[in-house]
Protein backbone atom coordinates (compact mmCIF):
# COMPACT_ATOMS: atom_id res chain seq x y z
CA UNK A 1 0.00 0.00 0.00
CA UNK A 2 1.26 3.24 -0.71
CA UNK A 3 1.09 5.85 2.20
CA UNK A 4 -0.10 8.38 -0.68
CA UNK A 5 -3.46 7.71 -3.12
CA UNK A 6 -2.77 8.58 -6.60
CA UNK A 7 -3.43 12.47 -7.89
CA UNK A 8 -6.75 11.44 -9.44
CA UNK A 9 -7.89 9.56 -6.11
CA UNK A 10 -7.27 12.86 -4.03
CA UNK A 11 -9.05 14.97 -6.47
CA UNK A 12 -12.20 11.81 -6.64
CA UNK A 13 -15.15 13.01 -5.06
CA UNK A 14 -14.68 10.73 -2.04
CA UNK A 15 -11.92 12.76 -1.20
CA UNK A 16 -14.18 16.26 -1.68
CA UNK A 17 -15.22 16.75 1.72
CA UNK A 18 -13.47 15.10 4.61
CA UNK A 19 -16.49 13.32 6.47
CA UNK A 20 -16.65 11.38 3.60
CA UNK A 21 -13.00 9.07 3.88
CA UNK A 22 -13.13 9.02 7.69
CA UNK A 23 -16.37 8.01 8.08
CA UNK A 24 -15.94 5.13 5.63
CA UNK A 25 -12.64 4.06 7.24
CA UNK A 26 -14.54 4.35 10.65
CA UNK A 27 -17.26 1.69 10.04
CA UNK A 28 -14.87 -0.61 7.93
CA UNK A 29 -12.66 -0.57 11.16
CA UNK A 30 -15.33 -0.57 13.32
CA UNK A 31 -16.50 -4.25 11.24
CA UNK A 32 -13.08 -6.20 11.33
CA UNK A 33 -12.18 -5.01 14.96
CA UNK A 34 -15.61 -7.29 16.25
CA UNK A 35 -15.36 -9.74 14.04
CA UNK A 36 -11.51 -10.26 15.02
CA UNK A 37 -12.18 -9.55 18.73
CA UNK A 38 -15.31 -11.98 18.49
CA UNK A 39 -13.49 -14.99 16.79
CA UNK A 40 -10.58 -14.31 19.41
CA UNK A 41 -12.70 -14.32 22.67
CA UNK A 42 -14.38 -17.88 21.18
CA UNK A 43 -10.35 -19.08 21.13
CA UNK A 44 -10.77 -19.40 17.31
CA UNK A 45 -7.56 -17.27 16.27
CA UNK A 46 -5.46 -15.93 19.14
CA UNK A 47 -4.07 -12.30 19.13
CA UNK A 48 -0.85 -10.97 19.49
CA UNK A 49 -1.92 -8.48 21.93
CA UNK A 50 -4.81 -8.83 24.62
CA UNK A 51 -7.99 -9.63 23.21
CA UNK A 52 -9.39 -6.90 26.25
CA UNK A 53 -6.81 -4.09 24.74
CA UNK A 54 -7.31 -4.95 21.43
CA UNK A 55 -11.28 -4.22 21.56
CA UNK A 56 -10.55 -1.34 23.65
CA UNK A 57 -7.62 0.16 21.34
CA UNK A 58 -9.95 -0.88 18.07
CA UNK A 59 -12.76 0.95 19.39
CA UNK A 60 -12.10 3.80 20.82
CA UNK A 61 -9.04 5.11 18.55
CA UNK A 62 -10.23 3.23 14.99
CA UNK A 63 -13.86 3.77 14.88
CA UNK A 64 -14.82 6.42 17.02
CA UNK A 65 -12.17 8.73 16.74
CA UNK A 66 -11.92 9.06 12.74
CA UNK A 67 -15.42 9.09 13.24
CA UNK A 68 -15.15 12.36 15.39
CA UNK A 69 -12.84 13.70 13.39
CA UNK A 70 -15.39 13.15 9.98
CA UNK A 71 -17.69 15.04 12.18
CA UNK A 72 -15.34 17.95 13.22
CA UNK A 73 -13.31 18.52 10.01
CA UNK A 74 -16.76 19.29 8.64
CA UNK A 75 -17.95 21.53 11.34
CA UNK A 76 -15.58 22.66 13.65
CA UNK A 77 -14.73 25.41 10.54
CA UNK A 78 -18.15 26.48 10.60
CA UNK A 79 -18.53 26.36 14.32
CA UNK A 80 -15.94 28.93 14.21
CA UNK A 81 -16.65 30.80 11.31
CA UNK A 82 -13.24 29.89 9.71
CA UNK A 83 -12.34 28.71 6.39
CA UNK A 84 -12.68 25.05 5.51
CA UNK A 85 -9.65 22.27 5.73
CA UNK A 86 -7.72 22.61 2.78
CA UNK A 87 -7.83 18.74 1.00
CA UNK A 88 -4.70 18.18 0.89
CA UNK A 89 -4.33 18.80 5.10
CA UNK A 90 -6.94 16.17 5.83
CA UNK A 91 -6.06 13.35 3.44
CA UNK A 92 -2.66 13.42 4.90
CA UNK A 93 -4.10 12.55 8.15
CA UNK A 94 -6.59 10.23 6.93
CA UNK A 95 -3.35 8.36 5.13
CA UNK A 96 -2.17 7.95 8.63
CA UNK A 97 -5.67 6.79 9.73
CA UNK A 98 -5.66 4.18 7.18
CA UNK A 99 -1.86 3.14 7.32
CA UNK A 100 -2.22 2.91 11.27
CA UNK A 101 -5.36 0.98 11.08
CA UNK A 102 -3.96 -1.77 8.46
CA UNK A 103 -0.64 -2.18 10.50
CA UNK A 104 -2.67 -2.56 13.88
CA UNK A 105 -5.50 -4.57 12.29
CA UNK A 106 -2.49 -7.10 10.55
CA UNK A 107 -0.66 -6.55 13.58
CA UNK A 108 -2.69 -8.13 16.18
CA UNK A 109 -2.79 -11.43 14.34
CA UNK A 110 0.90 -11.50 13.49
CA UNK A 111 3.17 -9.51 15.96
CA UNK A 112 3.11 -7.59 18.61
CA UNK A 113 5.97 -5.05 17.51
CA UNK A 114 3.92 -4.43 13.98
CA UNK A 115 0.51 -3.80 16.02
CA UNK A 116 2.68 -1.32 17.87
CA UNK A 117 3.95 0.31 14.90
CA UNK A 118 0.24 0.73 13.57
CA UNK A 119 -1.03 2.30 16.99
CA UNK A 120 2.02 4.85 17.00
CA UNK A 121 1.46 5.55 13.03
CA UNK A 122 -2.24 6.30 14.22
CA UNK A 123 -1.08 8.36 16.75
CA UNK A 124 0.87 10.86 14.17
CA UNK A 125 -2.35 11.06 12.88
CA UNK A 126 -4.62 12.07 16.06
CA UNK A 127 -2.08 14.30 17.18
CA UNK A 128 -2.13 15.94 13.67
CA UNK A 129 -6.01 16.04 13.68
CA UNK A 130 -5.99 17.59 17.13
CA UNK A 131 -3.36 20.42 16.17
CA UNK A 132 -6.05 21.37 12.60
CA UNK A 133 -8.87 22.17 15.11
CA UNK A 134 -6.59 24.18 17.49
CA UNK A 135 -4.99 26.02 14.86
CA UNK A 136 -9.08 26.58 13.89
CA UNK A 137 -9.51 27.83 17.66
CA UNK A 138 -6.31 30.02 17.61
CA UNK A 139 -7.35 32.15 14.72
CA UNK A 140 -11.28 32.16 14.99
CA UNK A 141 -12.64 35.67 15.85
CA UNK A 142 -15.84 34.53 17.37
CA UNK A 143 -16.23 36.40 20.92
CA UNK A 144 -18.25 33.00 22.62
CA UNK A 145 -15.37 30.29 22.41
CA UNK A 146 -16.90 28.18 25.19
CA UNK A 147 -18.30 25.36 22.95
CA UNK A 148 -15.10 25.26 20.72
CA UNK A 149 -12.83 25.26 23.88
CA UNK A 150 -14.83 22.50 25.36
CA UNK A 151 -15.04 20.18 22.42
CA UNK A 152 -11.15 20.97 21.58
CA UNK A 153 -9.76 20.15 24.85
CA UNK A 154 -11.98 17.02 25.16
CA UNK A 155 -9.97 15.93 21.34
CA UNK A 156 -6.73 16.50 23.55
CA UNK A 157 -7.88 14.03 26.39
CA UNK A 158 -8.36 11.75 23.35
CA UNK A 159 -4.76 12.26 22.40
CA UNK A 160 -3.25 12.02 26.63
CA UNK A 161 -5.22 8.75 27.12
CA UNK A 162 -3.83 7.36 23.43
CA UNK A 163 -0.51 8.36 24.54
CA UNK A 164 -1.16 6.66 27.85
CA UNK A 165 -2.39 3.12 25.72
CA UNK A 166 0.64 3.23 23.93
CA UNK A 167 3.22 3.16 26.75
CA UNK A 168 0.89 0.60 28.38
CA UNK A 169 1.02 -1.54 25.83
CA UNK A 170 4.87 -1.39 24.90
CA UNK A 171 5.63 -0.79 28.70
CA UNK A 172 3.44 -0.13 31.61
CA UNK A 173 0.24 -2.71 31.26
CA UNK A 174 -1.00 -1.41 34.68
CA UNK A 175 -1.44 2.00 32.23
CA UNK A 176 -3.98 0.22 29.69
CA UNK A 177 -6.95 0.83 32.21
CA UNK A 178 -6.49 4.20 33.05
CA UNK A 179 -5.78 5.14 29.18
CA UNK A 180 -9.64 3.42 28.74
CA UNK A 181 -10.61 5.62 31.62
CA UNK A 182 -10.19 8.49 29.99
CA UNK A 183 -10.69 7.75 26.81
CA UNK A 184 -14.28 6.90 27.47
CA UNK A 185 -15.38 9.73 29.95
CA UNK A 186 -12.60 12.68 29.20
CA UNK A 187 -12.57 12.15 25.54
CA UNK A 188 -15.22 10.05 24.02
CA UNK A 189 -18.37 11.26 26.25
CA UNK A 190 -17.15 14.88 26.76
CA UNK A 191 -16.74 15.35 23.43
CA UNK A 192 -19.92 14.15 22.10
CA UNK A 193 -21.63 15.93 25.07
CA UNK A 194 -20.04 19.06 23.90
CA UNK A 195 -21.53 18.95 20.72
CA UNK A 196 -24.73 17.32 21.82
CA UNK A 197 -25.56 19.87 24.05
CA UNK A 198 -24.71 23.10 21.54
CA UNK A 199 -26.68 21.41 18.69
CA UNK A 200 -29.53 19.42 20.17
CA UNK A 201 -31.20 22.02 21.82
CA UNK A 202 -30.61 24.11 18.68
CA UNK A 203 -32.20 21.39 16.45
CA UNK A 204 -34.54 21.06 19.15
CA UNK A 205 -35.77 25.18 18.80
CA UNK A 206 -35.01 24.88 22.46
CA UNK A 207 -33.85 28.67 22.70
CA UNK A 208 -33.01 28.21 26.92
CA UNK A 209 -30.22 29.48 28.24
CA UNK A 210 -27.12 27.98 28.54
CA UNK A 211 -25.91 26.76 31.77
CA UNK A 212 -22.50 28.11 31.31
CA UNK A 213 -21.03 25.82 33.97
CA UNK A 214 -22.34 22.58 33.49
CA UNK A 215 -19.85 20.97 31.31
CA UNK A 216 -17.26 22.67 33.90
CA UNK A 217 -19.44 20.17 36.81
CA UNK A 218 -19.27 17.36 34.79
CA UNK A 219 -15.31 17.58 34.12
CA UNK A 220 -14.95 17.87 37.71
CA UNK A 221 -17.09 14.72 38.77
CA UNK A 222 -15.59 12.85 35.80
CA UNK A 223 -12.02 13.42 37.04
CA UNK A 224 -12.84 12.54 40.42
CA UNK A 225 -14.60 9.01 38.91
CA UNK A 226 -11.32 8.41 37.14
CA UNK A 227 -9.73 9.05 40.65
CA UNK A 228 -11.85 6.45 42.47
CA UNK A 229 -11.38 4.34 39.94
CA UNK A 230 -7.71 4.57 39.97
CA UNK A 231 -7.42 3.79 43.82
CA UNK A 232 -10.12 1.23 43.88
CA UNK A 233 -11.84 -0.27 41.04
CA UNK A 234 -16.00 0.07 41.40
CA UNK A 235 -15.10 2.54 44.32
CA UNK A 236 -16.67 5.59 41.98
CA UNK A 237 -20.74 4.74 42.61
CA UNK A 238 -21.40 8.19 44.64
CA UNK A 239 -19.77 10.16 41.84
CA UNK A 240 -21.81 8.03 39.36
CA UNK A 241 -25.02 9.01 40.85
CA UNK A 242 -24.01 12.55 41.38
CA UNK A 243 -23.67 12.44 37.64
CA UNK A 244 -26.44 10.87 36.50
CA UNK A 245 -28.47 13.37 38.90
CA UNK A 246 -26.75 16.41 37.48
CA UNK A 247 -27.21 15.56 33.86
CA UNK A 248 -30.63 14.70 34.17
CA UNK A 249 -31.75 17.46 36.09
CA UNK A 250 -30.55 19.20 32.84
CA UNK A 251 -31.53 17.69 30.13
CA UNK A 252 -34.99 17.75 31.96
CA UNK A 253 -34.43 21.83 32.41
CA UNK A 254 -33.76 21.92 28.42
CA UNK A 255 -37.81 20.27 27.77
CA UNK A 256 -36.79 19.31 24.81
CA UNK A 257 -40.35 18.54 22.52
CA UNK A 258 -39.74 14.61 21.74
CA UNK A 259 -39.93 14.99 17.94
CA UNK A 260 -42.32 11.77 17.15
CA UNK A 261 -42.18 12.87 13.25
CA UNK A 262 -38.39 13.42 13.03
CA UNK A 263 -36.58 10.31 12.95
CA UNK A 264 -33.27 12.08 12.54
CA UNK A 265 -33.95 14.52 15.64
CA UNK A 266 -35.89 11.43 18.13
CA UNK A 267 -32.20 9.62 17.86
CA UNK A 268 -30.53 12.82 18.76
CA UNK A 269 -32.87 12.33 21.65
CA UNK A 270 -33.02 9.37 22.29
CA UNK A 271 -29.06 8.99 22.75
CA UNK A 272 -29.07 11.90 25.34
CA UNK A 273 -31.60 9.95 27.31
CA UNK A 274 -29.13 6.88 27.70
CA UNK A 275 -26.81 9.52 29.71
CA UNK A 276 -28.48 10.02 33.15
CA UNK A 277 -29.74 6.21 33.12
CA UNK A 278 -26.19 4.64 32.30
CA UNK A 279 -24.61 6.80 35.25
CA UNK A 280 -27.20 5.57 37.26
CA UNK A 281 -26.94 2.04 36.12
CA UNK A 282 -23.35 2.96 36.66
CA UNK A 283 -23.61 3.65 39.97
CA UNK A 284 -25.93 0.78 40.99
CA UNK A 285 -23.57 -1.45 39.45
CA UNK A 286 -20.38 -0.49 40.80
CA UNK A 287 -21.93 -0.36 44.56
CA UNK A 288 -22.93 -4.40 43.83
CA UNK A 289 -19.49 -4.71 42.38
CA UNK A 290 -17.75 -2.97 45.21
CA UNK A 291 -19.63 -5.20 48.00
CA UNK A 292 -19.67 -8.37 46.57
CA UNK A 293 -18.61 -10.51 43.81
CA UNK A 294 -20.53 -9.99 40.96
CA UNK A 295 -18.95 -8.69 37.90
CA UNK A 296 -20.73 -7.23 35.40
CA UNK A 297 -18.55 -6.94 32.68
CA UNK A 298 -17.76 -2.90 31.94
CA UNK A 299 -21.49 -2.20 32.00
CA UNK A 300 -21.32 1.04 33.18
CA UNK A 301 -18.86 1.44 29.91
CA UNK A 302 -20.68 -0.29 27.67
CA UNK A 303 -23.70 1.54 28.22
CA UNK A 304 -22.38 4.73 28.11
CA UNK A 305 -20.25 3.90 24.98
CA UNK A 306 -23.04 2.08 23.31
CA UNK A 307 -26.55 3.88 24.60
CA UNK A 308 -24.87 7.50 23.87
CA UNK A 309 -21.76 7.79 21.87
CA UNK A 310 -22.16 5.25 19.66
CA UNK A 311 -26.09 5.69 19.11
CA UNK A 312 -25.26 10.33 18.72
CA UNK A 313 -22.60 9.02 16.07
CA UNK A 314 -25.04 7.24 14.14
CA UNK A 315 -27.44 9.62 14.38
CA UNK A 316 -24.82 12.83 13.39
CA UNK A 317 -23.09 11.03 11.20
CA UNK A 318 -26.30 9.88 9.18
CA UNK A 319 -27.44 14.04 9.40
CA UNK A 320 -23.95 14.80 7.97
CA UNK A 321 -23.89 12.23 5.64
CA UNK A 322 -27.10 13.05 3.94
CA UNK A 323 -26.92 16.95 4.44
CA UNK A 324 -23.01 17.13 2.78
CA UNK A 325 -24.31 15.14 -0.90
CA UNK A 326 -27.07 17.17 -1.55
CA UNK A 327 -30.09 14.61 -0.35
CA UNK A 328 -33.04 15.30 1.57
CA UNK A 329 -32.52 15.77 5.28
CA UNK A 330 -34.95 13.10 5.83
CA UNK A 331 -34.85 9.56 7.29
CA UNK A 332 -37.10 7.21 5.28
CA UNK A 333 -38.07 3.56 6.33
CA UNK A 334 -34.62 2.08 5.90
CA UNK A 335 -32.99 5.16 7.87
CA UNK A 336 -35.61 4.91 10.82
CA UNK A 337 -35.06 0.44 10.94
CA UNK A 338 -31.22 1.69 11.16
CA UNK A 339 -32.05 3.85 13.82
CA UNK A 340 -34.16 0.85 15.62
CA UNK A 341 -31.15 -1.51 15.54
CA UNK A 342 -28.88 1.04 17.20
CA UNK A 343 -31.04 0.18 20.29
CA UNK A 344 -31.12 -3.01 20.09
CA UNK A 345 -27.02 -3.45 19.74
CA UNK A 346 -27.50 -1.76 23.00
CA UNK A 347 -30.28 -3.80 24.63
CA UNK A 348 -28.46 -6.75 24.21
CA UNK A 349 -25.42 -5.47 25.20
CA UNK A 350 -26.71 -4.86 28.42
CA UNK A 351 -28.53 -8.07 28.61
CA UNK A 352 -25.20 -9.93 28.19
CA UNK A 353 -23.90 -8.03 31.24
CA UNK A 354 -26.60 -9.10 33.27
CA UNK A 355 -26.17 -12.48 32.68
CA UNK A 356 -22.71 -12.74 33.23
CA UNK A 357 -23.57 -11.27 36.60
CA UNK A 358 -25.79 -14.00 37.25
CA UNK A 359 -22.92 -16.52 36.56
CA UNK A 360 -25.26 -17.85 33.68
CA UNK A 361 -23.10 -18.72 30.08
CA UNK A 362 -23.23 -15.81 28.74
CA UNK A 363 -21.10 -16.65 25.21
CA UNK A 364 -24.54 -17.31 23.18
CA UNK A 365 -25.41 -14.23 23.87
CA UNK A 366 -21.99 -12.53 23.36
CA UNK A 367 -22.22 -13.90 20.04
CA UNK A 368 -25.61 -12.54 19.29
CA UNK A 369 -24.76 -9.26 20.30
CA UNK A 370 -21.32 -9.04 18.35
CA UNK A 371 -23.20 -9.83 15.24
CA UNK A 372 -25.95 -7.36 15.97
CA UNK A 373 -23.28 -4.82 16.16
CA UNK A 374 -21.51 -5.99 12.83
CA UNK A 375 -24.93 -5.78 11.01
CA UNK A 376 -25.74 -2.61 12.10
CA UNK A 377 -22.65 -1.50 10.33
CA UNK A 378 -22.89 -3.76 7.20
CA UNK A 379 -26.42 -2.04 7.46
CA UNK A 380 -25.57 1.22 7.02
CA UNK A 381 -22.90 0.92 5.29
CA UNK A 382 -25.23 -0.58 2.35
CA UNK A 383 -27.00 2.53 2.56
CA UNK A 384 -24.54 5.05 2.23
CA UNK A 385 -21.24 4.17 1.71
CA UNK A 386 -22.07 4.62 -2.38
CA UNK A 387 -23.67 8.78 -0.86
CA UNK A 388 -20.38 8.70 0.72
CA UNK A 389 -17.78 7.52 -1.90
CA UNK A 390 -20.06 8.62 -5.37
CA UNK A 391 -22.35 10.90 -3.89
CA UNK A 392 -25.37 9.02 -4.13
CA UNK A 393 -28.78 10.42 -4.54
CA UNK A 394 -31.26 8.61 -2.32
CA UNK A 395 -34.91 8.73 -3.74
Amino acid sequence: MHMQFSEDAQHSYFFSQPHQPFFVLAFINALVTMFVFMLSYKGIINLAIAPTNFHSYGLIFLLFTPAFFAFLFTTFPRFSSTPAIEEKVYIRIFNFYYMGSVLFLLGSMISPIVSSMGMIVVFIGHILGMLILKKIYTETKLEDKDDLYWILLATQFGVLSHFIFILGQLFFPSFIGFAIEIGIYLFLFLLSFSVAQRMVPFFSHSMLAKNKNLLKYIMMLIVLHIIFEGFVTHSSFIVDLLLALLIGKELLRWKLPFPKNNPLLAILHISLYWVPFAFALAGVTNFLSLVSTVTFLALDIHVLALGFVFTILIGFGTRVTLGHSGNMMQADKWVRYLFYWTQVVVALRILVSFIAAFGWNFMVLFDISATVWIVMFVAWATRFFVVLIKGKKLT
